[in-house]
């Protein structure tokens, strides 16, 4: 049984050799990335049984994809290979501050071939949890049907969804955001969500105002992400804000939100409480952002341990 299993797009991301405007960056290094695909492995990385299901190009960088997400311990049994869909590409333009700007190369996703009667009941019978994002849906209308029936067999089977909106406004507008996500919500019992993201879906940005709404369509826990300010979290009629845990430096913003929905779902499934999966999960965004990549700086569970300090950490 997985623990937790996902649908989404994933991609080869070209991360540029220097920083500046990207236009003067003459070498890249291939990596792999992907809001989905970085969650599974961030929670992998953490002990976690995780599973992946998508679709790639029959290509040179859908085979890499498969292969480096299958080396991280992800369950790719149902990710399979099309023709005549190109693997999805990403370039990244980072700044010497660590901004970052994407530029997707994502028409005809090979994700666009996976229909409703594709998924696997019985893969989602044996999970726990289904994680989705806003940005598959968001890919192309034809994914909606895909992920509406995977929320159905979710809760057929008593399966948690979790889900954080991603909001990624080049590939479409706030007000289709917001007409698709807030019908999605009611459906959802673990919302991983950012301030400025739930002030496009419900136009409310403070966490309190957030909270409210999510108890009123049923939303079991909800924790909200705030970068350098923190996080705030809700379950059991409880709200409790956590500080944000220092970064050692800034390199790049990109992955932090996927390690902190790995670490905080580390902690429910764990059954730690409310205050201990926020803090778990700030620490691990906080690593996150000190490593160059989408996914290069998601840790392992002792290296968060070592990070707390509740770990000696033998160099030599």
């Amino acid at each position: 049984m997985n623990d937790i299993i996902t649908i989404g797009e994933a991609m080869i991301v070209f991360d540029p050799s220097a920083t500046g405007p990207l236009r003067f960056v003459n070498s890249f290094d291939k990596k792999v990335g992907g809001a989905e695909l970085n969650f599974a492995i961030g929670c992998t990385r953490l002990g976690l049984k995780s599973g992946w299901i998508s679709r790639l190009g029959k290509d040179e960088f859908g085979t890499h994809i498969r292969n480096f997400a299958r080396g991280e311990g992800v369950d790719v049994s149902q990710v399979d290979f099309v023709e005549g869909y190109p693997t999805s590409l990403n370039f990244k333009e980072i700044m010497e501050d660590g901004s970052v700007r994407t530029f997707y190369y994502r028409d005809k996703s090979p994700t666009l071939t996976l229909t409703p009667e594709d998924l696997d009941e019985s893969y989602f019978k044996n999970a726990k949890v289904l994680h989705l994002t806003g940005i598959y849906p968001a890919i192309d209308p034809v994914n909606r049907r895909v992920f509406e029936k995977a929320i159905s067999l979710a809760k057929k089977h008593g399966v948690k969804v979790s889900f954080d909106p991603n909001i990624r406004l080049k590939l479409w507008s706030k007000e289709e955001a917001r007409d698709y996500l807030s019908e999605i919500l009611p459906h959802v019992d673990i919302l991983l969500a950012g301030d400025e993201e739930m002030e496009i879906i419900w136009g409310v940005k403070d966490p309190e105002a957030i909270i409210r709404k999510a108890k009123e369509i049923g939303i079991t826990y909800v924790a909200i992400k705030q970068g350098d300010k923190g996080s705030v979290g809700y379950y059991n009629d409880e709200v409790i804000k956590v500080e944000a845990k220092k970064a050692r430096k800034v390199v790049d913003t990109v992955g932090a939100g996927d390690g902190f929905n790995a670490g905080f779902m580390y902690g429910v499934l764990n059954g730690w409480d409310l205050k201990k999966s926020l803090e778990f999960g700030n620490t691990v965004g906080a690593m996150v952002v000190s490593v160059k990549g989408d996914n290069e700086g998601l840790p392992y569970l002792e290296d968060v341990k070592i990070f707390l300090g509740e770990k000696e950490n033998i160099e030599r």
